[in-house]
């Protein structure tokens, strides 16, 4: 009986130590079958990512590392990116990495504009090169193959001109939001010329001797460095993902301090000759804007506004000129906010002579070396009237060569200078001389000005004023 007892007793003592195991194996099996237990409230929800992608038809700003003579198609060209490239809060593209293209066809001009170019004593005129860039070098080393399509109106030595500065002044202090705009475009400036700082800028010795070789009737094509090409993406590229912190969530959206300046990409071409006043204009934001190192505006933000002044160019060299305004902000979430917004600066074409005004305004101008050119003209006009001062007693009609040579210069370049050596009329060198001053009159002082031209996704800085809530800016309506 004892031992029975004993045996007994054992198994009881076996049931009851694994009644415990199995209730924890049962609230296991619940925690599983349950979604509401399945996570307990303590543990900390998955971190959301980002992506990391440039999407298709992004532009990246190329300037030409050195200078390439025009041969033929398929011929190899070399550039540096001079504006880094952003994916929301990150550069993934930076200054200086390399491109790697190539000259994929060469047009040649039109008829009319070979028998121009002759008159001018040009018999190579330019012509058109399509560019191709498809590859990139990164500064770690890794080659990106690439598929881009370059913008029409690139391809020109930029330069990044600021809007003129307004200082607005209270009880004798500067405004706090005008010293801001004013160090965002100093800031901005520097870039830029730091940028262009990774390709090799032309010297003078340099210029001179080409612009020598350009005035030869035959005379080679170059396509010299630092010319600026917007070359679009025609794919997207993938340099992964990062978290995004709940601190970096929480500042996005944030209203800017007023005079905030942002980088953006027009998105919509403008020329003061066709747009129309009121048009729609869309520019996207190219870099990130942070403040007090908190991220407010990622990249890929849309600003929207339109055209609220527009003047084309007019004879009588009278320039044109384009206003626009941004109003409304949207983000890549799809919150949209309400802005008021001007340009404060812009990447334009050494030879457009654009200027930006205090209240974002642009406008063409005219170059001051018109006078010189013009004198010029004039002055070798004046020489080809002038009597033959080596003729003997009773004078020579045919005139002085020098004379006849002079009116060749003004009206033909070098064709009038063979004319003059060769075609002994006096009137007739004074006539190509008449004719040079004329024109030159006529280009410079008489003809239609320049017009106000932006590409697609020509670079522009954009400053931001007051921001207005939806709410208040519906009622103002």
């Amino acid at each position: 009986m004892a031992i029975k007892r004993k045996i007994i007793g054992g198994f009881l003592a076996c049931a009851c130590a694994a009644l415990p195991c199995a209730h924890a194996q049962e609230q296991a099996l619940t925690r599983r079958t349950d979604p509401a237990l399945s996570h307990p409230a303590d543990t900390p929800p998955a971190m959301q990512m980002v992506d990391l992608k440039v999407p298709q038809g992004t532009p990246l700003q190329v300037a030409l590392a050195k200078e390439t003579r025009v041969k033929k198609a398929g011929q190899l060209i070399q550039g540096r990116i001079v504006e880094p490239v952003y994916s929301f809060d990150k550069i993934v593209i930076p200054v200086g990495t390399e491109v790697d293209g190539q000259i994929i066809k060469i047009k040649s001009p039109s008829a009319g504009r070979r028998t121009t170019a002759a008159l001018d004593a040009d018999f190579t005129p330019a012509r058109k090169t399509d560019i191709e860039f498809d590859q990139l070098i990164l500064p770690d080393g890794k080659h990106l193959a690439v598929h881009t399509v370059v913008t029409p109106g690139s391809g020109q030595p930029i330069e990044f001109v600021s809007a003129a500065s307004e200082v607005n002044q209270k009880n004798g202090v500067k405004n706090e939001a005008a010293a801001r705009t004013a160090a965002a475009k100093q800031q901005a400036k520097q870039e830029w010329d730091n940028a262009m700082k990774q390709v090799k800028q032309p010297g003078r010795l340099h210029r001179i001797e080409r612009f020598a070789i350009a005035q030869l009737p035959v005379h080679p094509q170059y396509l010299p460095e630092g010319v600026v090409y917007f070359a679009e993406l025609q794919q997207s590229l993938n340099f992964g993902s990062e978290p995004l912190t709940p601190a970096l969530a929480s500042s996005i959206g944030a209203p800017p301090p007023e005079g905030s300046v942002v980088h953006a990409r027009l998105i919509t071409p403008l020329n003061s000759a066709s747009t129309q006043k009121g048009a729609d204009v869309e520019a996207m934001v190219s870099q990130p804007l942070f403040d007090d190192g908190h991220l407010i505006l990622p990249q890929g933000s849309l600003l929207r506004g339109s055209v609220v002044q527009v003047q084309p160019a007019r004879h009588l060299s009278r320039n044109g000129q384009l206003r626009m305004a941004f109003h409304e902000l949207s983000l890549p979430s799809g919150v949209e906010q309400k802005v008021e917004a001007t340009l404060a600066g812009v990447g334009a074409g050494k030879s457009s002579n654009i200027k930006v005004d205090s209240e974002g305004g642009a406008q063409a101008t005219t170059s001051k070396s018109r006078y010189l050119a013009t004198a010029v003209s004039l002055s070798l006009a004046a020489v080809s009237f002038a009597g033959d001062s080596d003729a003997e007693p009773g004078g020579n009609p045919a005139g002085n060569t020098s004379n006849r040579v002079a009116g060749g210069v003004g009206g033909y370049k070098l064709i009038g200078i063979a004319l003059g050596l060769t075609v002994h009329s006096q009137p007739f060198g004074a006539a190509m001389g008449a004719y040079g001053g004329g024109m030159s009159i006529y280009r410079h002082f008489i003809a239609r000005g320049h017009d106000v031209v932006f590409p697609k996704n020509t670079a522009m800085e954009i400053g931001i004023g007051t921001r207005r809530p939806a709410s208040d800016a519906a009622a103002a309506q």
